[in-house]
């Protein structure tokens, strides 16, 4: 159970960072977006592929079945940025994302160039 006074966490079509994982409960559907960092095709899996997504709050493990797999091929093989849908699931301390819906947004890193620099840093 949430905090009472814990802020509710984003659902979809919203992005939920990935240090906010913990707050919604297990069985939970929500959305993830990040970089991919790693693709996992284990041989022993059955054509499971685990995909770990990261943004700036940390690190999102996503399950891919082989169903969505076939649906989301490209987004799955090319994406460099992806945002994914899905229920949460808890075993063991470990929180995986089940993932329903995979979007590839890679067009969107061109536009994290685009973002002004730090209000922070001096000039000079």
């Amino acid at each position: 159970m949430p905090h009472p006074l814990a802020p509710p966490w984003p659902r979809p079509p919203h992005c939920v960072p990935a240090a906010w994982l913990d707050r919604p409960p297990a069985g939970a559907r929500v959305t993830v977006a990040g970089l991919v960092i790693l693709r996992q095709r284990p041989g022993s899996a059955g054509g499971v592929i685990f995909v770990t997504l990261e943004d700036e709050t940390g690190v999102v493990n996503v399950i891919v079945w082989r169903k969505m797999y076939e649906r989301f091929r490209r987004a799955v093989i090319a994406g460099r940025m992806l945002r994914v849908t899905g229920r949460l699931q808890r075993e063991a301390g470990v929180t995986h994302l089940l993932a329903e819906v995979i979007e590839d947004i890679s067009p969107m890193l061109d536009s994290l160039l685009d973002e002004p620099l730090s209000q922070g840093a001096s000039s000079g």
